[in-house]
């Protein structure tokens, strides 16, 4: 039997096919110690909100670097610690925001979303009481945290009224606390936001005197440390999108996020599904009009005495994310 040999490949042939499978065998090897080589992104939770949109949007598969959650009550003990630089970014209201400012550490908002809904935040009385409108509250006690976003919806919603706040009396606590003092008789009136809004409506049949929607932007910040944009510049983009794509998720699948919150709450799944259900998550672009307003919001604050000083807010905003942010839109609109 004769054997018959294939012709041997010209050496230049071989040459040719040693170097793209070098190059291929590079990029594959490239990715991953430079997946390996990414530092983990250490991130803010209030509330697990941010994890718990993420894992149930399908967003924490795949992830080529390490998250690490960091969790917290509220927006004044989060803000302090992307100040101290223990978290490189994490979510909160633009109110707060101004707070996490005036204390002096480089921040920046990466990413802006604007929560649309009915009772995203509101100005709380019981349901019996006499108070009718905001100017009735002369006189009387509000409870909220100081520097939320509760806080200057009162502050806002008293100089509408022509009242100033000198003319009440303000409560500070954590939302937990404050709805037994509404309950109790403690205080008058509560400034708070979702899901705390829609508990007292749902639960305690508590009123709103006023809709955060009239005064406000209601808007949620993604901040970051100066340090983690310089140096986890590739994560946080990454993190970024995920977020991104996540809250349009969210908007499509209502009942799904309400069920996945309401484990990590405790909270009755009716309260989140009416939220969840209520609720539009919408891109904002980081511009001057936004800043704009930040900074009125800011100087509201330093008149009336809660900020120390003047700030310029400006300061505190990194434009250069919008790309990214309104590619992750335009691939989901396709």
């Amino acid at each position: 039997m004769t054997l018959v040999r294939k012709p041997a490949l010209p050496s230049k042939n071989r040459h040719l096919k040693s170097l793209l499978l070098g190059a291929l065998l590079s990029v594959t090897l490239g990715q991953q110690v430079q997946a390996a080589d990414l530092q983990p992104l250490l991130v803010a939770n209030q509330k697990s909100s941010i994890k718990t949109l993420l894992q149930v949007s399908g967003e924490l598969k795949d992830v080529p670097y390490e998250i690490k959650f960091s969790e917290f009550p509220s927006a004044a003990p989060l803000g302090e610690a992307l100040n101290a630089g223990a978290v490189d970014i994490g979510a909160l209201g633009d109110a707060p925001y101004v707070f996490a400012l005036g204390a002096g550490a480089p921040l920046k908002v990466v990413s802006i979303t604007h929560a649309e809904g009915r009772f995203t935040t509101a100005l709380l009385v019981p349901k019996d009481s006499p108070i009718k409108t905001v100017a009735d509250l002369k006189g009387k006690r509000i409870v909220t945290g100081r520097g939320s976003i509760g806080h200057f919806l009162a502050i806002k919603a008293l100089r509408e009224a022509g009242l100033q706040t000198s003319d009440v009396t303000f409560i500070n606590l954590l939302p937990g606390e404050s709805r037994i003092l509404l309950s109790s008789g403690g205080a008058d009136a509560w400034a708070t936001w979702d899901p705390y809004t829609t508990v007292a409506i749902t639960q305690s049949q508590d009123r709103v005197l006023i809709s955060g929607n009239e005064l406000l932007t209601n808007h949620l910040y993604l901040a970051a440390t100066s340090k983690a944009i310089a140096d986890k510049r590739v994560q946080l983009d990454d993190f970024v999108a995920r977020v991104e794509r996540a809250y349009l998720w969210s908007n499509t699948h209502s009942d799904e996020y309400a069920a996945a919150v309401a484990k990590t709450t405790g909270l009755p799944i009716e309260v989140h599904q009416a939220i969840a259900r209520a609720t539009k998550m919408q891109r904002v672009d980081i511009d001057d009009k936004i800043i704009k307003g930040l900074q009125t919001t800011a100087d509201i604050y330093q008149e009336e005495g809660i900020l120390g000083k003047k700030i310029d807010v400006s300061k505190g905003f990194d434009k250069s994310f919008n790309a990214s942010r309104a590619q992750v839109v335009k691939t989901a609109a396709q």
